[in-house]
């Protein structure tokens, strides 16, 4: 059984890359963080870290073990706001940073629920098609499609989602028959401007049909998904967006098929205030029952109250 004191410790020493302020940040001398490590690492059976004159980097395993603490440190603190009885007391604002899509088609109906639910908090909700940067704090908590790799943030995986590629049926109807990747070099396709796309998760286009002819780019997915309901183009969408129109219908389900994943983070500081652990909590409460929703496995979102 692993000690949570000393994933504690794991936790901060990977969030700081640095020994003498991850000592600071937890109020022990940073030689004490580097013994309780190196008996942690004989404790765990692995090399969680590689250590070098300019810190301390993660190595696979530690990063492996950084999802399952982090998962401990989330229950941690949803377990101390409810058993605290903190929730009759929330108020205040709330910065949530998210993916333009995501944030439009599912958060933001769901935050409605969220602030009935806590009629004292003020939400700020920021879906950009770009990156939003806590270490500026341009919010309190994001949802982005890349799990931070360095900064003094709490992390926590969110949920896997699945796009596929969509058209209308009157598009369908009306240009040569799609029945392998290899025909979409006959179609036209809509997708992201290359120079300025925010994440390389994004760059699947050239994993389906590259020699496809782009039609239309755009920086923002919202305006994919919006031109792809004219019946004009193809377009890669993510299933919680394309399934909300009647219009449109997959196209080569059984070969084109890709999974990205949602990562919930905050800076650690602000992780443990009130209003942010249950806006943080609510967003996880409300992803549980729609997984399957997110995978396009169901065609309707679980609403809370």
């Amino acid at each position: 059984m692993l000690d949570w004191d000393n994933l504690r410790v794991f936790l901060e020493l990977a969030r700081s890359q640095g020994l003498v302020e991850a000592g600071r940040k937890l109020g022990i001398d940073h030689s004490t963080v580097s013994r309780r490590m190196r008996r942690f690492e004989e404790e765990v059976g692995s090399r969680l870290f590689n250590r070098n004159s300019h810190g301390t980097t993660l190595t696979p395993e530690g990063y492996r073990l950084v999802e399952y603490a982090e998962q401990m440190e989330s229950t941690v603190y949803a377990a101390a706001d409810e058993l605290g009885g903190r929730n009759a007391l929330l108020s205040g604002q709330v910065r949530l940073g998210a993916t333009e899509g995501f944030g439009n088609c599912f958060l933001a109906p769901h935050l409605a629920y969220f602030c009935e639910r806590h009629p004292h908090i003020a939400v700020d909700l920021l879906p950009m098609p770009r990156l939003i940067n806590l270490s500026k704090r341009e919010a309190d908590i994001n949802v982005t499609i890349e799990r931070p790799q360095s900064g003094n943030y709490v992390v926590t995986k969110l949920s896997d989602y699945a796009l596929r590629l969509y058209a209308t049926s009157a598009y369908l109807a009306s240009h040569p028959p799609i029945r392998h990747v290899d025909d979409l070099t006959q179609h036209r396709l809509i997708g992201y401007v290359d120079d300025p796309v925010f994440s390389q998760e994004l760059r699947y286009r050239d994993n389906i049909a590259p020699d496809a002819f782009r039609a239309l780019r755009s920086t923002s997915v919202v305006a994919q998904y919006m031109a792809a309901r004219c019946g004009r183009a193809l377009a890669v969408l993510p299933c919680f967006m394309a399934q909300q129109c009647d219009a449109l219908t997959p196209v080569l389900q059984d070969q084109i098929d890709i999974v990205r994943s949602f990562w919930l983070a905050a800076p650690s500081e602000q992780r443990h205030i009130a209003r942010v652990s249950a806006l943080w909590n609510y967003l996880r409460e409300a992803i549980e029952p729609n997984r399957d929703y997110l995978m396009g496995r169901a065609p309707d979102i679980v609403w809370l109250r």
